[in-house]
């Protein structure tokens, strides 16, 4: 997988992101996925443990980036759909030790939004992946 060339947007002025980019730029190959959910390629639920469900869910987002030749580090925007924001910001260590084991230091541009439910009822957390494969 090459390298990501993708380009940081922040302000100057603005106080420095924790975790995430404000924003991203990048040119080449576009590759989005479903909203991947923590469970198995099964579609069995292992946990559930928000961060564990969290983990599974961007273990599945690179196992589909890689059916593109995509990587994490071609990430350049994830969105977060949790059914508990509380839970959620609980288990920050967690997720971030995980994010970090699966994903590396490479903070793409992120949104989280709160739902009421999602589609499959042990879901806690539903995220979509967008990356770019340089040309």
């Amino acid at each position: 997988m090459s390298e990501a060339v993708h380009e940081v947007l922040h302000p100057a002025h603005w106080a420095a992101a924790r975790g995430y980019s404000n924003g991203m730029a990048a040119r080449g190959r576009f590759v989005v996925t479903g909203g991947i959910i923590g469970w198995n390629a099964q579609q069995e639920f292992e946990t559930d443990d928000f961060a564990g469900q969290a983990a599974q869910a961007l273990r599945g987002i690179v196992e589909v980036l890689a059916c593109a030749g995509a990587g994490p580090q071609h990430l350049v925007r994830l969105t977060w759909y949790v059914t508990d924001k509380r839970e959620y910001l609980a288990s920050l260590k967690a997720l971030g030790a995980a994010y970090r084991e699966i994903i590396g230091k490479h903070y793409p541009a992120m949104a989280l939004v709160q739902v009421v439910a999602l589609v499959e009822d042990r879901a806690k957390v539903e995220i979509e992946a967008t990356a770019v494969v340089p040309d």
